[in-house]
């Protein structure tokens, strides 16, 4: 019924770091065998005879060189994997450990090493006559000339991985596709909703952790069978308890008591993990580049430049959603019998800026910063949005205020969140600086 979840699980299975390795090793040791199979071409093809003892030595070259790249290549992966944790954020882990690039190099060249081992065995035994040799030899030339590509496609890569910038990208463009389950009218493919109505019959779960998928395909075949409504009441990032509903139902008719089956089947429908994931969790994605961006402003790391450039990129990530979620306002929900809570704007810009809110309140280039964030959030097509922009420009004020000892300082602060907003901030802070 729910096969999201195979998905969802198998998308998350690619993302470890073995499962691709093994799957090259499997591959390597399929070609080795594959080979073989050219022995039963006609004999009138004519092909040339390539020596058992050259293809040996070629793949003895490869087997030799290629066990110390891919130990270089680990070593190298972990150093990597470690200045990500340190200049970054430990959240942002996930994200690192994922790269397509770094995963292929080392399947490759792990991949490389296995088939040229297996090779020798299968030419030491006599496997393959002059067709299978042939085939060998143009396969193992194949593959010598796959892994120089890769090494140094690989070399390129990871001279940045792990490093900030390029933690910072991956970071955003996890973020930019977890907002697009959540456009428009719909949410999850659900009908979006800005006050969830309170009763319904509760679907608690057995388990604490966080919610990191939701099958709505898999609950909108059930409602629609039992013909109910389904609201959830805990959507992906959520920490959920025995004592936190999943979703309510809401029977059109006199409630039925749900049976054991029907239960478990609805909290199937729910992936529950130890930790937060990227997908469908946008909020997740604002508070990881807020983390990043709060760690800059560390008295250890001092980097008020990093935290800026993270504002910026909060502020074009929230806006792009806002023009998205208006040219599909429109669109029809995929689960017409799924309501979901909509995002609330205050969250979001809670998630994105009150821990670098804080954290540089003494710093009077991110004030100005803050404040012209704000001033463009302000002017969003969402109401809501414009309001919270608002409320939280305030905030941003009234804390400067506290810190801002020196009152030129205090004034760009007041001035940027005037001439940006066009009057966002009341009369007692606009005269903070006089």
């Amino acid at each position: 019924m729910f096969g999201s979840r195979f998905f969802f699980a198998l998308k998350t299975l690619r993302e470890r770091l073995w499962v691709r390795p093994l799957t090259y090793v499997l591959m390597a040791v399929g070609l080795i065998f594959l080979a073989q199979s050219a022995d039963r071409l006609p004999e009138h093809i004519p092909l040339p005879d390539i020596s058992a003892d050259t293809i040996e030595k070629l793949l003895t070259v490869i087997s030799a060189s290629m066990l110390g790249v891919a130990t270089f290549a680990v070593a190298s992966m972990v150093s990597a994997y470690a200045a990500a944790g340190r200049s970054a954020t430990p959240r942002a882990f996930s994200l690192v450990i994922a790269d397509q690039v770094s995963q292929t190099a080392l399947s490759s060249f792990i991949g490389a090493f296995i088939y040229s081992i297996v090779g020798i065995v299968a030419i030491r035994v006599g496997l393959y006559e002059t067709a299978g040799r042939f085939t060998i030899f143009i396969t193992t030339l194949g593959i010598f000339s796959w892994v120089v590509l890769t090494f140094v496609r690989w070399v390129d890569n990871i001279a940045r991985l792990g490093r900030l910038g390029n933690t910072i990208e991956k970071a955003e463009a996890a973020t930019r596709a977890a907002f697009r389950p959540w456009s428009g009218s719909t949410a999850l493919g659900g009908v979006a909703v800005l006050d969830m109505s309170e009763g319904g019959a509760p679907v608690c779960p057995a388990a604490f952790g966080y919610i990191q998928h939701i099958d709505m395909d898999g609950l909108q075949s059930w409602a629609e069978e039992q013909d109910v409504w389904l609201d959830l009441r805990s959507v992906p990032g959520a920490f959920v308890s025995p004592a936190r509903a999943l979703l309510t139902i809401d029977w059109p008719g006199a409630p039925r008591e749900l049976e054991d089956a029907e239960r478990e089947c609805l909290v199937r429908a729910f992936v529950i993990g130890s930790k937060r994931t990227f997908d469908e969790d946008p909020r997740f994605g604002l508070i990881v580049l807020s983390e990043i961006g709060s760690r800059a402003l560390s008295p250890a790391i001092n980097d008020p430049g990093t935290a800026i450039e993270i504002l910026n990129k909060l502020t074009h990530i929230l806006l792009e959603r806002d023009g998205a979620a208006k040219q599909e306002e429109a669109s029809a929900p995929r689960c017409s019998r799924i309501r979901v809570p909509a995002l609330s704007p205050d969250d979001l810009l809670e998630d994105a800026f009150a821990a670098i809110e804080k954290d540089g309140v003494n710093a009077v280039e991110l004030g100005i910063r803050l404040q012209k964030s704000y001033s463009l959030l302000a002017r969003a097509q969402d109401s809501r949005m414009r309001e919270a922009a608002k409320r939280r420009s305030g905030l941003a004020l009234q804390r400067a205020e506290h810190a801002l000892t020196f009152p030129d300082d205090l004034e760009r602060v007041v001035r940027a969140a005037r001439d940006g907003a066009g009057g966002l901030v009341d009369g007692k802070s606009a005269n903070a600086g006089d």
